[in-house]
């Protein structure tokens, strides 16, 4: 129930407001004359009134001193209150009912209200004056290391790049990490690309700390340069999703990360493609994930995903809702965190081919709207949402051999062709930046938004590919787990890292964003029908809960092979040898002869571990391993209680597997946050021995 609101008449008064010159000087007259007229008609000695403005006086002062006022002030308020004193004394004596009386009260009362409005304006002068000083002093200190950075700056470009520019301006950057500097390049034909090649060098120049880069890029006009400066490293820090889920929106871009300056870079998809490679374990997953929370924060934007591997990639955002294990704040059911998800064939097929048919709909069902809003772009909103299709390892798809994949690669192409203007886009994610994922055009002329996760991982990742006209990048640039390089159209390709994003966030973002999901509107669900109406039918959800789901065509067991289930034959050492690869017998006789020498602990997707310690090899059977990473792990094993290095290990593998020392030390430091091995010593005699193996600590017992 609403209050009403209280009618007020008359003036509204501030009674705690403080008195001004006007106010100030109404309140010591009609004071005086109030003192004055009750101590005339008591018989009041007349020295009280010139005793109690002395003290007044003498109070004002003292007070004024503490607060640092202008002698002017303190002089005024003292004769103010002398004066007033003076005159209360003499009306007393001589009656203040008199025309003499009265002006002259008047007359004190003006000159008081004057030098008032003469000391506030002096003294607001002091302080404008104070902090003005304040700033040039912090200008001038800020002045005197521009002009150092500027200084060093030019020095260091003209002996690494043979370049004599002409700093205009340097500024630092508020998250502390680093500066910019924005110079002006010689005539004769200098270029800020000749400036960006030598990035390595001027880095090297420079003294910058690991992770930390100096690039350039163009500045205002072709004839100026910026090159942004990092001093921190923030890559190798490992930052959470930030927790405040807010709406976003298409028009807004989609946060998938930061740069190196520590702010948040985003992806602005309403006519743009995605594209995201990354071997694995460079955190490709945690990225999608990353990107999945960003969609489902928009309040215009649907999420269609496919993942022909079991669906891994959506169903950490549908299962929790179809299962009922987390609720709405007010307490009721929620719904999955995207809006469809495909994880066989035959249900991608039928996601793409009523993407397509929403596409076409829409094409003939909102000419009013377009011609509304005077443009051939689909005006999105909450009411006809943009649908993006996120599909992992789809660069895959288009670049398989296979009859069904090639199939399925023609209905991506198809939507990415046809389905810009009216609000239907993709984001494919590959697992590495190579000719076969990149030689689409489609593919190369659409994704614009684009992301290389490193990790550190120089295999299959020619960044030269993958941003074209870019220079200066290195895969030893980034170096850690979800750490790489992302370019958009609005920003070159540079430095960035996404947020790690944990199951527990996942659930609270599906919780926080299931009111905001929009509703396919009326003129695509009509085209979509039954096959978008009935997406989350028990029958067409089964094999979410299912032990063993359909498998893609184009595996290991080929198109021809029963549908029944996927083969999940990587979890199991008990494949038939018919169905096997070369590589996977290798594989199955190198775990083998592990389990026979070591006493490996069993699969645990057969059977329960033994109450006997061994060395579990479960993690070697990850689909994020791979056999270089195990036969690594054998070598540290084998290396016994003196341990080994990631040098020696990369030469062990070096011609089997073509292992490089960066690839082997990441893997080495992975293994020690997760247990499986130690770290003996520091520098130069740093080793690292198997937990087997590992001298006894007192924390373990």
């Amino acid at each position: 129930m609403t209050t009403p609101a209280t009618n007020h008449s008359g003036p509204v008064l501030d009674w705690s407001a403080g008195h001004g010159p006007v106010t100030g000087a109404l309140s010591a007259t009609t004071g005086a004359f109030a003192l004055a007229t009750t101590g005339a008609a008591t018989g009041m000695p007349p020295g009280w009134a010139l005793a109690v403005g002395a003290a007044g006086a003498l109070g004002h002062t003292v007070a004024g001193l503490r607060a640092r006022n202008a002698g002017r002030t303190l002089a005024t308020r003292a004769a103010s209150w002398l004066v007033g004193a003076g005159w209360t004394t003499w009306a007393i004596t001589h009656g203040p009912l008199t025309w003499a009386a009265l002006g002259s009260l008047a007359t004190i009362g003006v000159g008081i209200g004057a030098a008032t409005r003469s000391t506030n304006l002096h003294e607001e002068a002091r302080e404008e004056e104070a902090i003005a000083a304040e700033q040039r002093q912090i200008n001038a200190e800020l002045s005197a290391e521009r002009r150092t950075i500027a200084a060093e700056w030019i020095d260091r470009i003209q002996r690494v790049c043979s370049i004599t520019v002409r700093v205009v301006g340097v500024e630092r950057w508020e998250t502390g990490t680093g500066y910019s500097i924005d110079a002006e390049l010689p005539p004769g034909g200098a270029t800020w690309s000749k400036i960006a090649a030598e990035s390595p060098r001027l880095s090297a120049d420079a003294r910058l700390p690991h992770g930390c880069t100096a690039t350039a890029s163009p500045g205002i006009h072709q004839g100026r340069v910026i090159i942004d400066v990092t001093t921190v490293n923030v890559l190798e820090q490992e930052r959470t999703y930030p927790s405040e889920y807010g709406p976003l929106s298409v028009y807004t871009g989609i946060p998938w990360g930061y740069r190196t300056t520590a702010e948040e870079i985003r992806a602005h998809l309403r006519e743009q493609c995605a594209l995201i490679v990354g071997p694995t374990g460079s955190g490709k997953t945690n990225m999608v994930h990353t990107i999945l929370a960003g969609f489902a924060r928009a309040e215009d934007m649907l999420t269609w995903v496919v993942d022909l591997n079991a669906g891994s990639a959506g169903l950490p955002w549908v299962l929790p809702a179809l299962n009922g294990e987390i609720h709405a704040p007010g307490g009721g059911p929620v719904r999955p965190g995207i809006d469809w998800l495909a994880g066989t064939f035959e249900e991608a097929v039928t996601m793409l081919d009523t993407a397509i048919k929403v596409a076409k709909q829409r094409k003939m069902g909102y000419q009013d709207l377009l011609a509304r809003h005077n443009t051939d772009l689909l005006p999105i909103s909450p009411a006809v949402p943009q649908i993006m299709l996120v599909i992992d390892e789809g660069a895959e798809i288009l670049a398989s051999g296979d009859r069904d994949m090639r199939k399925l690669g023609e209905k991506i192409l198809e939507v990415i062709r046809i389905a810009r203007a009216m609000g239907v886009r993709t984001v494919l994610t590959a697992l590495g930046a190579t000719g076969s994922v990149l030689g689409n055009l489609m593919i190369r002329r659409e994704a614009k938004v684009r992301v290389a996760l490193t990790g550190g991982e120089t295999e299959g990742m020619d960044l030269s590919k993958m941003f074209p006209g870019t220079r200066g990048l290195r895969v030893e640039q980034a170096p850690y787990k979800g750490a790489g390089f992302m370019a958009t159209p609005e920003s070159p390709a540079g430095l960035f890292k996404a947020w790690r994003i944990k199951p527990n966030q996942i659930r609270e973002i599906i919780a926080a964003t299931s009111d905001r999901h929009p509703r396919l509107d009326d003129i695509s669900a009509k085209a979509a029908g039954p096959a978008y109406a009935r997406r989350w039918d028990a029958d067409r959800t089964a094999w979410m809960h299912d032990h063993v789901v359909e498998e893609a065509p184009g595996s290991a067991a080929g198109p021809g092979a029963s549908r029944s289930g996927l083969n999940l034959s990587a979890l199991r050492s008990d494949r038939p040898t018919e169905q096997s690869t070369p590589e996977d017998d290798i594989l199955r006789q190198f775990r083998e002869q592990i389990d026979a020498e070591f006493a490996t602990a069993p699969d645990p997707n057969q059977a329960p571990p033994p109450a006997s310690g061994g060395l579990n090899l479960s993690a070697l059977r990850s689909e994020q391993d791979n056999p270089a990473q195990q036969a690594a792990l054998a070598a540290l094993l084998a290396a016994g209680p003196e341990g080994t290095g990631a040098s020696a290990i990369a030469r062990a593998l070096a011609d089997e597997h073509g292992t490089t020392r960066q690839t082997v030390v990441g893997w080495l430091k992975a293994w020690a946050e997760d247990g499986i091995a130690v770290r003996v010593g520091e520098g130069t005699k740093a080793r690292y021995v198997h937990r087997r193996h590992a001298p006894h600590r007192p924390d373990e017992d």
